[in-house]
């Protein structure tokens, strides 16, 4: 997905409100993506943000970003009380991505908490890594790819640390869906191991074999030396 910058954003806004070019002629002159089938493009989604908030919705600086729990939460139930769409209430309340709003709906309705957001770089340093389903990878992968590989923004969203969506996206990449499967706990047997690994494993049972057998001795020393007394 392309980025464009605020003063596309809001030029292609200002532009659609007076009526003086189509909406296909916007999107030539500005160079934004147009969907004709669906008569649509970036601005469709630029728009209600716009309307709702003006030039400052596309401006954003470190105070724009910090969100808090509670807000979260009052944006959650007055989309789920009906206060309008995905696209509506993100607009309302100046919420980059429609779908940021959905992954708080569906937080929220599994019971989900829903925490504080303040961007900081301990997000990059974050140790704390929660286990993942499969499914949850693909989701994380998809939504982060989709959002321009935002891999910070996407781990505050799903609550996991910033190393893991990179990983993730990076495994993807290489490798497709296969890529996200956990492979921890699984052990090859030796006829799935290359002749380097098979001598190594033999190389550590007959150090494992030699030690038992030095223990044993000195268990058999100890023993002798107890009857002697």
């Amino acid at each position: 997905m392309r980025k464009y910058s605020a003063e596309i954003k809001i030029l292609a806004c200002k532009e659609f409100i007076s009526g003086k070019l189509t909406h296909r002629e916007i999107c030539e002159k500005y160079d934004i993506c147009f969907y004709s089938k669906g008569r649509t493009s970036m601005i469709n989604t630029w728009l209600p943000r716009y309307l709702a908030c003006g030039e400052k919705a596309f401006i954003h600086n470190a105070g724009n970003d910090k969100l808090s729990a509670s807000l979260k939460e009052r944006v959650v139930k007055d989309y789920l009380s009906g206060g309008g769409s995905l696209v509506d209430i993100a607009a309302k309340y100046n919420i980059r991505s429609k779908e940021t709003v959905r992954r708080w709906v569906l937080l929220y309705n599994a019971n989900r908490e829903l925490k504080d957001y303040i961007p900081n770089r301990e997000v990059y340093m974050a140790s704390a890594k929660r286990k993942t389903t499969i499914e949850e990878r693909k989701e994380i992968v998809k939504y982060c790819i989709e959002h321009n590989r935002d891999y910070k923004g996407t781990a505050s969203i799903y609550d996991v640390s910033y190393s893991q969506v990179y990983s993730w996206v990076k495994k993807y990449d290489a490798t497709g869906e296969e890529g996200l499967t956990d492979k921890r706990g699984h052990h090859k047997s030796d006829d799935e191991v290359d002749e380097l690994e098979r001598l190594r494993r033999e190389n550590a049972r007959l150090k494992r074999q030699l030690e038992e057998k030095d223990m044993l001795a000195e268990l058999l020393k100890k023993v002798h030396e107890f009857e002697r007394m």
